[in-house]
């Protein structure tokens, strides 16, 4: 009698405890990365009343099992789903990061010597500009940028992601390198052939000031007995630098300034194919690029910008040239840019961190790092 109420006390005690088990399922069904549990069962032991013996074939008598009686169960494991990724759910909240995987993110405590691993990965950046987690506040850990080349992550040892420090506030300005005309020249447009038609080339200095450089685009007349009534018989044109204007719209001294190596006013050559209007060179055969040089300026605020041509054509436009001249050259680069504030933060798949600013430009920050183990099931909760 007391056997049986023994068996059935442990056995109440390990019901209990996969009952802990699903009520702890159940109040942490809110928590973010939670992992559920569950719990396998184990008979506790037996005792044996009766061992088993074999058939003899002397008697005929069969074999006999053995008997024995369950004294209860235990519980066996207690299982963590912890590779099993949870649901995907919207935040908006550019610091809330989930892993696809069996990854784990790496935290640590401010002591050098602990680090601890998890999937919650609801981020925050605290006061000192540290990336950390809402439910601890400890510091995330992953790798910084390449001091030699800032677009790429450096690689070492793991160290806290401090992203809002001074330097990452803003954005360095830069001066403007290039510079791409684009567009149709008419032979028959009246500006060509009068004044020229002027195009505004805008570029930053080293400082992110903006200035105005007005260039004058101009047809080479024709040649006396030319049938061809205005405009370039040939295929020739000119463009040459008119003034620069400053922020203020002021023009600013050119001494020094040239355009293709010409001063202020001096024309430079443009030619096409007169037999069918593609584009041959500029400044001299072979170029597809002029030079704004700034080599007058004593206080290196300017950089020098090369302008290519090779995109232009010299087609019928009804009379009206579209061709103009924009900073930069296809895919951005070059443009030169002010300076800019910081304007958000944002986390890509593969746990880089990087930076807009308002001047459109973008910085890295640093890598999240990520951790994987043989047996992730084997880690114990802290």
């Amino acid at each position: 009698m007391m056997r049986s109420l023994f068996s059935g006390v442990a056995g109440l005690r390990t019901h209990q405890t996969r009952m802990d088990v699903i009520g702890n399922n159940i109040a942490n069904v809110n928590t973010t990365a939670y992992k559920s549990q569950s719990m396998t069962f184990s008979d506790l032991m037996y005792q044996t009343t009766q061992a088993a013996s074999g058939a003899n074939p002397t008697t005929g008598v069969g074999g006999i099992n053995a008997r024995q009686i369950g004294l209860g169960s235990k519980t066996a494991a207690i299982k963590t789903a912890i590779s099993q990724p949870g649901s995907y759910q919207t935040t908006n909240d550019a610091f809330d990061v989930m892993i696809t995987g069996d990854a784990f993110f790496i935290v640590g405590n401010g002591r050098v010597s602990e680090k601890y691993f998890t999937r919650d990965g609801s981020f925050y950046i605290d006061g000192a500009g540290n990336l950390a987690m809402t439910s601890t506040g400890y510091n995330v850990m992953g790798w910084g940028v390449d001091p030699d080349n800032p677009t790429q992550i450096k690689r070492d040892t793991v160290q806290p992601l401090v992203i809002m420090t001074p330097e990452n506030m803003n954005s360095d300005p830069a001066a403007t390198t290039d510079a791409t005309a684009s567009g149709v020249v008419d032979k028959f447009d009246t500006d060509v052939n009068g004044d020229g038609r002027v195009m505004d080339l805008e570029f930053y200095d080293k400082q992110g000031y903006r200035y105005t450089a007005r260039v004058k685009l101009k047809a080479v007349q024709p040649t006396a007995g030319s049938t061809t009534p205005t405009g370039s018989d040939n295929g020739e044109f000119t463009v040459e630098l008119d003034k620069i204007l400053d922020p203020d719209g002021k023009e600013i001294d050119l001494t020094g300034i040239t355009l293709g190596g010409q001063a202020q006013g001096a024309a430079v050559k443009l030619k096409y194919d007169a037999t069918n209007g593609k584009f041959q060179y500029v400044g001299a055969e072979g170029q597809k690029t002029i030079e704004l040089a700034f080599t007058g300026d004593k206080n290196g605020h300017f950089g020098n910008i090369n302008i290519d041509f090779s995109g232009t054509s010299n087609y019928n436009a009804d009379g009206v040239s579209t061709m103009g001249v924009e900073k930069g050259v296809p895919g951005g680069k070059g443009t030169g840019y002010a300076a800019g504030e910081m304007s958000g933060v944002n986390i890509q798949k593969d746990g880089k961190i990087y930076a807009t600013y308002d001047n459109g430009q973008e910085k890295l920050l640093g890598q999240i790092a990520v951790a994987t183990f043989a047996n992730p099931s084997g880690l114990a909760k802290e």
